[in-house]
């Protein structure tokens, strides 16, 4: 009896330590937009844009001192409903204006009414609380342009946040 309850015991010790899985940041594969890449040098009539998206992998909890991590998913969109689009670049920036990664820097299309997305894992926070994105674009004359969202949340226990930031054209 005293054998069993030191082994268990010790599953019990076993089970309560936090052993830390080690996590990847999922949305820096290149293969991820490899199956996208389109060459745009021979449609010379498009027209060329650059958005600004604001982003948030870390927001203040209780003080300028303590940050809670958010996940964030940046969204993509094509807006019209008959045109393909092209998006040339999308660029990741930390709070300080560093580069942190570029996704891609190469043309990829969006179908009409088409989404992707790139995805900040929640333990990515290497952008910071002011991190953000740069977008360059093409797309047909008189098509709509594209639309970049941010969605950032998190879920602790029963408890939930989330919110969304809308793109800017900068050109």
């Amino acid at each position: 009896m005293r054998i069993f309850s030191v082994v268990l015991l010790f599953s019990i010790f076993l089970s309560s330590c936090n052993f830390e899985e080690k996590k990847e940041v999922s949305s820096i594969n290149p293969e991820n937009w490899s199956k996208r890449k389109v060459d745009v040098s021979s449609l010379d009539s498009l027209e060329y844009g650059k958005s600004y998206l604001s982003i948030y992998s870390q927001i203040y909890s209780l003080s300028e001192h303590k940050t809670h991590n958010l996940t964030a998913m940046v969204s993509m969109r094509n807006t019209s409903d008959q045109d393909t689009i092209y998006l040339l670049k999308a660029e990741y920036f930390d709070t300080h204006g560093k580069l942190v990664r570029t996704y891609f820097n190469h043309p990829l299309y969006l179908a009409p009414m088409e989404t992707t997305e790139i995805i900040i894992d929640e333990v990515d926070v290497e952008g910071g609380t002011g991190s953000n994105f740069l977008f360059e674009w093409k797309i047909p004359l008189n098509a709509p342009e594209p639309l970049f969202e941010g969605v950032m949340n998190s879920t602790v226990g029963q408890q939930g946040l989330s919110f969304t930031t809308q793109s800017k054209r900068i050109k």
